[in-house]
């Protein structure tokens, strides 16, 4: 096989399954079209929608404005997204946990949960000038979890809110990067939903390293499915170490292949 070439398999009129080498060079140029315009779409999608943000006064209505624009991105630029598993209604305050792999990830937690959840994001997203203040104004709350200090006063402020009967979504490996896997959890949302004895949902994103993986510029075209594991509920654990145990091991058993290499860091 040459640098110019890929296999790609046929299957015949007889059923048979035939490799046949075609040109890399028109799927990179394929990519990279799919990719630009994703990247239009997104900016035609979220300039209005920042527009309605900035003129809506209501916080529920301002989050639902987010969840239809996140949707409508994700059907402009062909990804269909799947949910699956726990269904998640009513009011009850809970704390969704999920695995991250991709700023494509806030995306898709944003199209598949109602409107009602406040997201917890990592402070370099507040500098962002158009993404830092759709999240403000729809809620988020942001943590510089490398400075101790305001890692503490984060996790005090999850308690309140926990208490309080917010509904929190949070990524308790704090980043990603270029290694698949998953990172070892921060303790904040556990010990929340432990002192407070919530709920903890489980959720698993898959699709999304795929479509935008760490260090790549442009994404590309694929589906997303979002898996949401039965709820965990604190009374059942001694402690918030054994509850954060249980919800990695929830996540750990729905990754994908390759995305749980790093399971047991």
């Amino acid at each position: 096989m040459t640098p110019e070439t890929a296999p790609t398999k046929l299957r015949s009129a007889a059923g048979v399954d035939i490799t046949v080498q075609q040109p890399a060079g028109p799927r990179r140029l394929g990519h990279a079209l799919y990719g630009l315009y994703a990247w239009s779409m997104l900016a035609a999608v979220a300039l209005p929608t920042a527009i309605a943000l900035l003129c809506t006064p209501e916080l529920e209505r301002r989050r639902r404005l987010a969840r239809r624009a996140a949707r409508a991105f994700l059907a402009a630029i062909g990804s269909r997204l799947r949910i699956v598993g726990a269904e998640i209604g009513g009011t009850a305050p809970c704390i969704v946990v999920a695995n991250h792999a991709s700023y494509f990830d806030g995306i898709v937690l944003q199209a598949a949960l109602p409107p009602r959840f406040s997201f917890l994001i990592k402070h370099d997203m507040a500098h962002m000038p158009l993404a830092g203040f759709m999240l403000r104004r729809i809620g988020s709350q942001f943590v510089d979890r490398g400075d101790p200090r305001h890692r503490h006063r984060t996790a005090r402020r999850l308690v309140a809110a926990a208490a309080s009967g917010d509904a929190l979504v949070v990524f308790p490996e704090g980043t990603f990067d270029a290694a698949p896997g998953l990172k070892p959890f921060q303790m904040g949302a556990f010990l929340a939903a432990w002192r407070t004895q919530g709920t903890v949902l489980p959720a698993v994103i898959r699709g999304t390293r795929r479509k935008l993986p760490p260090g790549a510029w442009l994404p590309a075209p694929g589906p997303v499915e979002v898996c949401f594991c039965p709820p965990l509920a604190a009374r059942d654990y001694p402690d918030a170490r054994a509850l954060m145990a249980a919800a990695r091991a929830a996540i750990c058993a729905h990754l994908e292949v390759g995305t749980a290499s790093a399971a047991t860091q």
